[in-house]
């Protein structure tokens, strides 16, 4: 796919493996509209891409009227062709506490709403509008990218709401490849691995020294950089199709 006056939407695309994306996509010279939560951050990092290639669209993954004025504003844009989904939150919390008390099943259920079900949201309402509105006689007429975890594979103490959500995304990506093949709409999931990304800003710089420790090789966190690449590079190979892509330097993780 020739990226080069097509259109894409990226959820989460102010900060982070998002940010990245949308950068990787306007150097390549495609136009992106950025949905994320309405925030002076996302505000400025809106304002700071170049004139004319970058749209941004406040809203919530989960609320289907957000995303349409988004997806509806790709669409005006013309060639909308490119979704990335990045919008995420991490929410760790055991099943028991110290105290005995079981996990709160609302923290539960919004680390799900946010990242499986914002994820699919997004993937229904842009799929649909890609098979209306994007008409090209090319092999590739679309892709979409979803971001898992490696979480959804080697899910630790703690992450067990996390660990289902991103074990969701995995698991839909072949049904949804499978769907769309006849619309010839791509579906390929990233599971990337520990990325120096906001997520991990909180910590110390010696708990960030440690994580990026546990990396075989390369033997350091992952830059946020290196997953907007292999976006652009499953955007380029149109046999990437239904496939988890682990992005995370063998590693695997430990229980803790």
């Amino acid at each position: 796919m020739d990226i080069t006056g097509r259109t894409a939407l990226v959820t989460g695309g102010a900060s982070g493996l998002g940010q990245a994306t949308v950068r990787a996509l306007v150097a390549g010279g495609a136009r992106v509209v950025i949905l994320d939560l309405a925030t002076a951050a996302t505000d400025q990092a809106a304002d700071s891409e170049p004139e004319g290639q970058v749209q941004f669209v406040p809203g919530d993954v989960t609320d289907p009227d957000d995303v349409q004025r988004a997806i509806d504003r790709a669409v005006a844009w013309g060639d909308f062709a490119i979704v990335v989904n990045c919008a995420g939150i991490a929410t760790p919390a055991s099943l028991l506490s110290r105290d005995g008390e079981p996990f709160p099943l609302d923290l539960f259920s919004r680390v799900v709403q946010i990242n499986l079900i914002g994820t699919f949201n997004v993937v229904r309402l842009a799929a649909k509008a890609i098979a209306e509105h994007t008409a090209t006689d090319a092999e590739d007429r679309a892709v979409i990218i979803n971001t898992a975890s490696i979480a959804a594979f080697d899910g630790q103490i703690g992450q067990s709401a996390y660990a289902a959500a991103k074990g969701g995304v995995a698991a839909m990506t072949l049904p949804l490849a499978r769907e769309l093949a006849r619309h010839r709409i791509r579906v390929v999931t990233i599971a990337p691995g520990l990325f120096r990304t906001p997520m991990l800003a909180g910590l110390p710089a010696e708990a960030m020294t440690a994580l990026g420790a546990q990396v075989p090789h390369p033997n350091r966190l992952g830059e946020p950089g290196e997953y907007a690449l292999l976006t652009t590079q499953i955007m380029a190979n149109p046999m990437l199709n239904g496939e988890i892509i682990r992005l995370d330097g063998a590693i695997r993780m430990g229980p803790r």
